[in-house]
């Protein structure tokens, strides 16, 4: 995002954070609300480009915004959109992607009320890799010429009864509006709510499963590296033929016997 975009966004997430404090219950309607509004602008680019257009003043934008949306959410969320669309977007897809997120936080603000959001986390990572791992599946969740109702329908049967509820809708939401790296927003959305606890997250693939006591003493040297608690997520990859790779951010610490070799044949060339 350009300089514009990213104040208008911080600004967008302080209304969210202030429309839900002091609520129990209004996150979860909030982040579902805002992956609604996001399907009817992704279906109506003119309105979508109304409400981005900062050759209008923000407040016209705003009362635009409770034209369309008053009455048909809540408070809360018309709080939150009314904010968002008052401000400078550099781009017509940085204000839509921004209200994606805001849903996302939203769903996962619930989560954490609920004392689910760790069990939360640990479904979306788990999904990513099981999309990641069945590249038939991931086609049929990406391909353009499905409707959207038709990816959503599979998901529910995916997953409906399976995980928590809160999963299932940010699911649903990725996969009817992501076209491309399916299981990459799945990584993308539990890194975002270890953030939300406070922690890091280390994506390990290791030749072999670890034990408990080893996921532990992985985990506690990443603490050590880091100066920050961290969640440890295990893809098991027998190619490495042994060792694990860790990938925290653009960190990269491969201690695989394939990792090895390669360093090895480089040094030979």
């Amino acid at each position: 995002m350009y300089a514009a975009s990213r104040e208008a966004s911080a600004r967008s997430r302080e209304a969210l954070r202030a429309a839900l404090t002091g609520s129990d219950s209004a996150a979860a309607t909030t982040g579902s609300e805002l992956f609604a509004v996001v399907a009817v602008l992704d279906d109506q680019r003119s309105l979508r480009v109304a409400l981005a257009d900062v050759s209008v003043p923000g407040s016209v934008r705003a009362e635009l915004c409770e034209r369309v949306f008053g009455g048909k959410v809540s408070a809360a969320t018309l709080a939150v959109l009314t904010t968002a669309v008052a401000q400078d977007w550099s781009r017509t897809s940085d204000l839509v992607d921004t209200l994606v997120l805001l849903g996302q936080e939203a769903l996962l603000e619930s989560a954490a009320q609920r004392g689910r959001l760790e069990a939360v986390e640990d479904e979306l990572f788990r999904l990513g890799r099981i999309i990641s791992d069945n590249p038939e599946l991931e086609q049929a969740l990406s391909d353009r010429s499905q409707q959207a109702s038709a990816k959503s329908e599979l998901v529910n049967r995916l997953l409906a009864g399976k995980t928590e509820p809160i999963t299932l809708t940010l699911a649903e939401q990725v996969v009817t509006r992501q076209r491309s790296g399916i299981s990459a927003a799945f990584d993308e959305l539990a890194d975002l709510a270890a953030a939300r606890r406070d922690q890091i997250v280390a994506h390990v693939r290791a030749a072999i499963g670890l034990s408990e006591q080893q996921r532990d003493r992985l985990a506690a040297s990443l603490r050590r590296i880091y100066g920050k608690a961290t969640t440890v997520h295990i893809q098991v990859d027998p190619s490495l033929l042994s060792g694990v790779v860790v990938r925290v951010g653009d960190d990269v610490i491969d201690g695989s016997a394939l990792g090895r070799l390669e360093k090895l044949r480089r040094a030979l060339t």
